[in-house]
């Protein structure tokens, strides 16, 4: 049943990332010219130019916004991160050390039998 669930939830997130590949890639590219505008911005030396890369800015980051459901996108790129990690997860059983000489006597003792 576990296995069913991780294969409906990485097929549903699998659906959504390959949805907003396109959103995903106009937020990157967005984003890189927009630091590249800061960059330049900050070397600026004129106001005038200041201005202009200010104003340039301000519109790509307004087309960065429209590219929102990148950000969907992300979550489910992470979703299909934790069910590749799920995947093969099995039961893990703890071994209790026992402290006591009697016992740890007994498993040497029947370790030396062995050979």
């Amino acid at each position: 049943m576990k296995k069913f669930g991780l294969i409906l939830a990485g097929g549903i997130a699998a659906i959504i990332l390959l949805s907003s590949i396109g959103p995903m890639i106009g937020l990157l590219v967005g984003l890189a010219i927009l630091y590249f505008i800061f960059k330049q911005f900050l070397k600026a030396e004129s106001t005038g130019g200041k201005i202009a890369l200010g104003i340039l800015g301000f519109f790509v980051l307004m087309a960065s916004i429209h590219n929102a459901p990148a950000i969907i996108g992300g979550v489910a790129a992470y979703v299909l991160y934790l069910v590749y990690k799920n995947w093969n997860r099995g039961k893990r059983t703890v071994v209790k050390e026992d402290n006591d000489p009697f016992t740890n006597f007994e498993k040497q003792w029947n370790e030396i039998n062995k050979f």
